[in-house]
Formats: C-alpha cells, structure tokens, sequence
C-alpha cells in the first residue's frame, strides 16, 4: 500500500527529527541499538537488526530489536555473514523481499530462529565505504515492506552512516586521550623517579624509592629486588616490600640461569609469570595461599652491564601488557644505573679513605714517628754522657724536649685537621670565635677575627651555618698543616641575601690547578659543602704570597 503526500511527509519529518538525535549520540552501543529501533518504527517491521563492519569488511557487531532474551538464548549461534546477510555486505544495493525462502541467495533460519517472511536489507554506506546493514524482517499489517519503505530506510541509513562514523571518530578520540594520558602519566612516572634517584647516592634509598614507586604507580601488592654479587654469578635478594613479607620464592639466592630470577638474569629480558599455581619455578606456597597470581621479573642494567633483578606481584588477574612490560623495562634501566653510581660512588669514597689514611700514615712514619725516634736516639746517647759532661747532657736534654715540643704541635694539627668539630648549639660568629681560639693554641699563629652583627646570621638556617663554619675549620687546618702563615684573618660579614665567610692568610701559597687534583683535599670539602646548600665558593693563591678562600651561602632557605 503506497503511503499517501500527507502520510509520506509526516514519516519524513519524523525521520528528519530522529535523524538530528543520532548524531548527537556518541556511544556506539547505544547509537546501534537507537538505529535498529528508530528503522523498526519507520518501516512498521516486527523485528530489526544491524549489522557492523569491522575495518576489514568482516561482521563485528549484531544487533536485533524485537526478539525477546528467550528467544535470543535459542539460537545456537550469532550471524555468520551467510546467506542474505553475507550478500547484502557484498552488494552495493537495497535487497526487498517479499518471501525470504523464495530467493537463491537464502541460507536458511537456524533452530530455534524467529519465523520470517518479508525483507527489506539496506547498506549503511559512506562514499564508497559500507559500514554496516540495516535488516528489517515481517512488516507489520501487510504482506511486505513498500518502495517507500526502502526509500525512508535508506535515507535513515544514510543519517546511521554519518552517526556511525561520528561515533567511531569520537571513540577513536577518546582511546587516542587514553593513550596520551597513560604515555603522560609514564613518561612522568620515569621522570619522576629518575629524578628522585639521581638525588641520592646511598644504595638503601634507592632501592626503595624504586620500589616504593612501582607498587604505587601500578597498584600491585609488593616487590623485590635482587642484587648481583661481586662474583658476577650470584643473585641475592636485598629488599623486600608489601604483602608476602617473607618474599615470594622459597630461596634468596640465586644463580645466573637458575630460576625465574635467574633466567631473567641471565637472558636480559623480562620473564612473566600469570598463573603461580600451575608455575611451580621455586615460589612459596604461602604466596599462592595470600591469592598471588602473577609475577614480572625485569633485569636492572647499567650501560649494558646486569646489576640485578626487580621483581613485582599481584593479585590482580589482568595481564601486563606490552606497554607496562615496556615502562618497568625503562625504570629499571634508571634505577640500574642508579645503584651502579651509587656503588661507583661507595667505592670512590673507600679509595679516598684508604688514600687519605695512606697518606697520613706516611705523614705520621716520616715526621712524628722519626722526630720521636730521634728523640729517644738523643736520650740513649745523654745517659752516657751525664757523668762523663753533665754540662753537654743537660744541653742535649733541652733540645729533647724542645723536639718532643715540636713534635706535639705536628700531633696536634693532625688533631686539628681530623677531629669532627660541632657548633654546640651556639651562633655562627660564637662558633669561629672557638675555632680560631683553639687554632691559636695549637699553632701560636696570629690571627684576627670580625663578623658582622647582622639578623641575617640568627636568621640563616642551620644547614648553612654548618656548611661556612666547616669550610672555615678546613681552612685553618691548610694554613695549620701546610701554609707556615704568621698572620691569618677570618672575616663574616651579609648583605642583603647573602652571608659571606673570607679566610686569608700570607703563607706559602700553592697552585690551584694541582691542588684539585689531589683526592680527598681539603678544597674539594670545601666545594661540596657549599654547593650543597645553594652557595659558591672562590679560591685564590699564589706560590710565595698566601691563599684566600672566599665562600657565600643564601642568608634564607631556597634563596
């Protein structure tokens, strides 16, 4: 029955108005199941679907409107792209049938599948890309659906292509936000803890901000990190945090090739383990007990050099996948070479404290210890001569005790220069006062102190204080052990948002260039301790004409 001009341009203005609606919807899902109803009530069918294309022409959605859920569970199975279905995705036009059975091309209902006579299947196509199907089955009040049924339902599926393709352009968006605010939050994550490691040199703290991290960033319950030994064959766990505090495999080490950890170890790459109940490589019963049920080990390298193994667990069921495997590949490397610095650096200390004693020994061997020994050489040889030339006797006594004087001035600026001095709660000021007295009394060296009475020096932060009161303990001590001063001068004074600290003196000098070669000098203390607290320091000599050491340090914290 042909729709009269009235009837027609109602249908065309509701299709119009339903049309405006489809485009706004963005979720897929529900846009589908919208178009599939919206074609039911335009073409008066009983039952409707819609089928979705994938980028490869294949069926990837079915959706029905009019089948009940029962009759949905009868059918053994969804649309395979056979019969009518498959050729309506090959062919460019409308198929509209008036008996389904009646046509070639038909495969058939499966058991249990709605009765269907009449047909009308439309292509959902945009330019010359088809996206989809409409399928409408048993028009309602009449014996099949009408050319101007396939007229509205094209136009309806003209309007369902452009909403489709909004709809997957809006998808793709928001997994394409997805993508960069997960890439955001790792490039951060990475960021974030190489920065925070390159902060420290001390091995336990880097180890466990690693890890700390991790467990936060990917929600897993704990963590282990296993370090290589000195033997370069060996693993051995050396921190273990969160749940499973007995860590996770029945033993804490390991050689290269044995296990989990040391596969790992041993190939580089990242070893998985998702089922810890069927797994059985040495892990604790108890941590299947907890509910465990995955495990990622990840080698820790260092300018292609292994230096241990991180391991993580959790409960969660969901996989790792390639980009989280990726960005603990990434966090590793850092903290790889976190702890080869850090261990760079222990061993760096250990040569300077076995090159600093070294030296001191030879100090003490070649002066005090033979000045001793002469001493004593002395004493022997008087006892011969107390009868025989009292006079000479006494002499040679006197200059005993004039070289065992000496010798405990030499004993006393090795004090001066190694013994750890603290400010005892006093000031700055009061601080070089007590220092520059006891240099004084060990070395009898004139010496003047001025310092300001600026707020800026009760104001400064005591990290500050301590950093100029060591430089000047240093400085004294140089003059003390290797200057020959006779006159030295400690000068501290402020300006607005500084608080400086001059130490000069008019001794032997030295060359600066050679001096900072010398591991474990006194300069390089110096240095270190004022960059440290945001200062700078200015060092000047000349052979034959003294040394001055200038140094500075904000008068506030973060100044």
């Amino acid at each position: 029955m042909l729709l009269t001009r009235e009837q027609l341009q109602e249908r065309l203005i509701a299709l119009h108005k339903a049309s405006l609606e489809l485009v706004k919807e963005v979720a897929l899902e529900t846009l589908l199941e919208r178009i599939a109803a919206l074609a039911c009530e335009q073409a008066g069918a009983r039952y409707a679907a819609l089928g979705v294309l994938d980028d490869d022409g294949h069926l990837q959605r079915f959706i029905t409107v009019g089948m009940t859920p029962q009759e949905m569970k009868r059918i053994p199975h969804p649309p395979r792209g056979l019969g009518l279905i498959g050729a309506l995705m090959h062919e460019q036009g409308t198929i509209r049938l008036a008996e389904i059975r009646d046509d070639p091309r038909s495969a058939g209902f499966p058991a249990g599948h709605a009765e269907m006579h009449s047909f009308l299947g439309v292509p959902i196509r945009l330019g010359d890309l088809q996206l989809g199907q409409i399928y409408l089955t048993e028009k309602i009040d009449s014996p099949e659906f009408t050319p101007d049924d396939e007229k509205i339902i094209e136009m309806l599926a003209a309007y369902a292509a452009v909403a489709i393709q909004n709809a997957r352009l809006y998808a793709d968006l928001q997994q394409h936000d997805r993508t960069l605010t997960r890439r955001s939050e790792e490039l951060a994550l990475v960021n974030h803890i190489g920065s925070t490691l390159a902060d420290s040199l001390e091995l336990e703290e880097i180890l466990n901000r690693t890890l700390s991290q991790l467990l936060y960033h990917f929600k897993v319950e704990a963590g282990e990190i296993f370090l290589l030994d000195a033997d370069g064959q060996t693993l051995r766990l050396v921190l273990h945090r969160g749940e499973a505090a007995e860590a996770f495999w029945s033993r804490n080490r390991y050689q290269l090739g044995e296990g989990t950890v040391g596969r790992t170890a041993a190939t580089r790459q990242p070893v998985i383990s998702t089922d810890l109940s069927e797994d059985g490589d040495a892990t604790r019963q108890a941590v299947v007990d907890a509910g465990f049920k995955q495990i990622v080990c990840i080698p820790l390298t260092a300018r292609a050099e292994l230096v241990g193994v991180l391991t993580i667990a959790t409960r969660g069921h969901k996989p790792f996948d390639e980009d989280e495997i990726q960005l603990l590949v990434s966090v590793a490397a850092s903290a790889g070479t976190a702890i080869e610095n850090a261990r760079l650096h222990y061993n760096a200390r250990r040569v300077a404290v076995l090159e600093e004693r070294e030296r001191i020994g030879m100090d003490l061997h070649d002066g005090i210890i033979q000045s001793i020994y002469g001493v004593g050489l002395v004493l022997d040889d008087t006892r011969l001569l107390i009868r025989e030339d009292p006079k000479r006797a006494d002499e040679r006594i006197r200059k005993a005790i004039d070289d065992l004087n000496a010798t405990i001035k030499d004993l006393r600026r090795y004090i001066l220069d190694l013994r750890p001095r603290q400010m005892h709660g006093e000031g700055l000021a009061d601080g070089l006062q007590r220092l520059v007295a006891d240099f004084r009394q060990n070395t009898k060296v004139k010496t003047i102190v001025t310092s300001s009475k600026s707020n800026h020096l009760s104001d400064m932060p005591i990290s500050h204080s301590m950093a100029l009161f060591h430089i000047c303990q240093e400085a004294l001590a140089n003059v003390a052990k290797h200057a020959g001063a006779r006159n030295v001068s400690v000068d501290l004074w402020t300006t607005s948002d500084r608080v400086l600290l001059e130490v000069r003196d008019d001794g032997a000098g030295f060359k600066i260039e050679k001096a900072r070669k010398t591991v474990g000098h006194g300069l390089s203390n110096m240095i270190t301790r004022v960059h440290n607290v945001g200062g700078d320091i200015d060092i000047t000599s000349v052979p034959g004409e003294g040394t001055t050491i200038l140094a500075w340090v904000p008068s506030r914290q973060g100044d």
